[in-house]
């Protein structure tokens, strides 16, 4: 993930988009014509000398001064090149992100900051390339100057020397040399611009060697059984995170253990660690320590058997382009019965089947087509077919309205009753009623028990963060976490 994190979209689009195009298109073509033009100037060359062999001399210096001039121009030609392209990405960034935010964008009238915003990015982009454009035709017109020179030697050589019997061989000389320096200044042009276009070439092949992720698959003797894991019992043991080698730990030396089938809530302020927790469960970072699953280290296990173990319900409802199904069983695991089943489970299945396609229905970019509930319905159904026995949830009720919030809590307790179940909680009332509450601060446990048991400390931090949210809603989270209390006492009994 740190990939993402250091890379933009539109730079990431910039070179899947422009620089794959002119690897594909541009480059081959202008390699094909550098090969011909090579050829053809070899076999002028040829005809001029047989004509008249002293004509190799200016032939031998012009060549000379038009490597001098390509060297000095491509020192220049391919910085500005590099600028020209790092320049783009902005432009790429800036509309990818402006295409996803229309709504909010139009909803708070910002379109005349954006423009502004779009347009000084195009400028600078525009400066660059016209620099590409202005050393390109500069260059072009010293190798006329030079072609001209050139073609006055030859044919003054002829006048002054004279020796030549036939008038035929001179046109032919003399034709040739202008054809030889159109090609001469064509081939400079084309050679410099198959530089140019290879530092697209160097900007995908940078991508080749970019630090990779630990394997995918595990290895024979460390493959988990099938059927793992059978309870979900997750434990932390020194657990430190970093997103970048020479940053400080966003984890620090992290330890807790959670009980099959509990229902943990995870709190903090800004930057307690909370997301990066669920980062090092799945394995986004590089960690020291380890996690253990049912007994088994994860940090010894392929990046694919952990995280096809583990479901997430995200706060953003990520839906991908193609049909329901293909969103809903993406590797074709699953029958259309346990996808009917996995959608009547989250009451959208009379909405599919009110649909044209039903589950063959196209979903638009980003599920565009389905309002926020819904996307966050198929989320939900989706980790319903998974069936895994661990869930973790971002806030998932975060962004939808009361009665969807209502329906996605009930069909949690109802379908995943025996699963462990992980909340990363922005809003306390979502967690109250958790078995366990885990609070976090600066990447360490501060505490980790029954949330009514925390709130009878008075100088906790959970409690400090119930009270900042006002006496009437503090009174309401502690009614809540002491019925969840007795509730589950009573069942222990």
């Amino acid at each position: 993930m740190r990939f993402f994190n250091t890379n933009s979209a539109g730079r990431i689009l910039n070179r899947f988009s422009k620089d794959m195009g002119a690897v594909d298109e541009m480059l081959t073509s202008v390699m094909i014509d550098v090969l011909q033009i090579g050829l053809t100037l070899i076999g002028i060359i040829i005809v001029v000398a047989v004509v008249s062999p002293w004509l190799l001399l200016p032939t031998a210096g012009v060549g000379i001064v038009f490597l001098l001039m390509r060297s000095f121009y491509l020192r220049t030609s391919r910085s500005v090149k590099r600028l020209e392209g790092t320049t783009r990405s902005p432009v790429f960034s800036h509309l990818s992100a402006t295409l996803q935010g229309l709504t909010t964008i139009r909803a708070f009238k910002a379109q005349t900051i954006l423009t502004k915003e779009f347009d000084n990015y195009q400028d600078l982009h525009s400066s660059a390339w016209f620099a590409f454009i202005s050393t390109s035709r500069a260059f072009g017109y010293w190798l006329d100057l030079m072609c001209l020179i050139y073609i006055a030697l030859v044919t003054f050589s002829f006048l002054l020397i004279g020796n030549e019997k036939y008038g035929g061989n001179v046109g032919l000389a003399i034709t040739q040399a202008i054809g030889l320096t159109g090609m001469l200044q064509w081939g400079m042009r084309q050679s410099t611009e198959l530089e140019n276009q290879m530092t697209s070439v160097e900007r995908v092949v940078e991508y080749s060697s970019i630090e990779h992720e630990a394997d995918l698959e595990s290895t024979p003797d460390q493959k988990p059984p099938i059927s793992w894991p059978p309870e979900g019992k997750i434990e932390f043991k020194n657990i430190s995170l970093r997103y970048f080698p020479e940053d400080p730990p966003v984890l620090r030396d992290l330890s807790f253990t959670i009980n099959p089938k509990e229902k943990i809530g995870i709190v903090g302020r800004t930057g307690a660690g909370k997301s990066s927790t669920i980062n090092a469960l799945f394995r986004l970072s590089d960690i020291t320590g380890s996690i253990l699953i049912d007994g088994i280290d994860i940090t010894k296990l392929g990046l694919h058997d952990v995280r096809s173990k583990i479901s997430i319900i995200p706060q953003e409802p990520v839906l991908f382009s193609g049909t329901m199904r293909k969103n809903l069983d993406p590797f074709d695991e699953y029958s259309d019965s346990d996808l009917w089943k996995a959608l009547e489970d989250v009451e959208l299945k009379e909405t599919i089947q009110d649909l044209s396609g039903g589950l063959s229905t196209v979903m638009s970019e980003g599920g565009s087509n389905f309002s926020v509930g819904q996307r966050q319905l198929v989320c939900l159904s989706r980790a319903i077919l998974r069936n895994n026995k661990i869930l973790v949830m971002d806030e998932a009720t975060a962004n939808v309205d009361p009665q969807t919030d209502a329906l996605i809590q009930e069909t949690i307790r109802r379908n995943f009753a025996e699963c462990t179940v992980l909340t990363i909680a922005h809003r306390l009332n979502t967690v109250m009623d958790s078995d366990r509450v885990l609070v976090m601060d600066a990447g360490t446990m501060i505490e980790f028990d029954h949330p009514y048991v925390l709130l009878q400390k008075q100088d906790g931090v959970l409690y400090g963060m119930v009270q900042q949210t006002g006496r009437s809603m503090a009174e309401n989270l502690l009614k809540i976490a002491k019925e969840n209390y007795e509730t589950n006492a009573s069942k222990q009994q």
